[in-house]
């Protein structure tokens, strides 16, 4: 039995297939590429399923931000809190955690217990704690993204809660002469600042990182100071996808 899972994010479309309780294939493309090449427009945008090539599927459900405005009429549609917390837990075979999920535009972070969302916080309105945040600074220091995130001793202080007074603060500390990996650390070191206030009251427990931002090295360490636990998804970045497929699969087997 074949479940599907598609995570239709801002950026990037996550597609993930479960069959026996195993994740069998799973992809990615831009959002604008799957719109092209996945999807009809008659009025509204309609995913042609046949384009997918997947054969025969028991249960199909969607998640993110594409999900209201694009048409999978034979879709179940689930929020993202909903999909990202029963991707942690296929993941993980945990039931008790918190989840912290760094998109490239908002940053979600759930208290677990027993299986059950019990508390959450949200950002959806401040670029300055997402990954977009990262990916621009990185342009600004023209260092790949994967290198900027290994940097985390010794950051460079940048106050600014603003992303584009951020951008401003970083060229003043780039004209001053300050070396690289301080600069990188700097950057990371200040996105973990704004994702403190959403954490506060989540600390001490087992904390799973999901989303994009996860491969971040150095956010990894400065959030090991505050967790009895870190914990590193396989996937972090197809989470969504392959929490819709769990949640396909128990739907089914209810």
């Amino acid at each position: 039995m074949k479940t599907l899972g598609i995570d239709l994010g801002s950026r990037e479309v996550k597609v993930a297939v479960m069959e026996d309780n195993q994740i069998v294939k799973k992809f990615k493309v831009s959002t604008l590429s799957f719109y092209k090449d996945y999807c009809n427009f008659e009025g509204k945008i309609i995913v042609d399923e046949t384009k997918l090539n997947l054969g025969n599927v028991a249960s199909k459900v969607s998640t993110g931000y594409g999900r209201n405005n694009t048409d999978l009429k034979s879709f179940e549609a689930i929020n993202e809190i909903k999909a990202h917390v029963y991707g942690a837990i296929y993941q993980t075979g945990l039931k008790d955690f918190i989840l912290l999920d760094v998109g490239g535009q908002d940053v979600k972070v759930t208290k677990v217990e027993k299986g059950l969302i019990v508390d959450l916080e949200l950002n959806d309105k401040c670029a300055a704690s997402c990954g977009r945040y990262l990916e621009n600074m990185a342009n600004l220091l023209e260092v790949p993204l994967a290198e900027m995130a290994k940097h985390y001793s010794n950051p460079v202080e940048l106050n600014s809660t603003c992303a584009v007074f951020s951008e401003s603060e970083l060229i003043g500390q780039i004209a001053e002469g300050v070396e690289i990996a301080r600069l990188c650390a700097g950057v990371n070191y200040s996105m973990y600042k704004r994702l403190q206030p959403l954490l506060t009251k989540f600390r001490g427990r087992k904390l799973v990182l999901s989303g994009g931002v996860a491969h971040n090295r150095a956010l990894q360490e400065y959030l090991k100071r505050d967790y009895d636990q870190l914990i590193l998804l396989d996937d972090p970045q197809f989470n969504g996808a392959i929490g819709c497929c769990y949640y396909g699969r128990r739907i089914v087997n209810s």
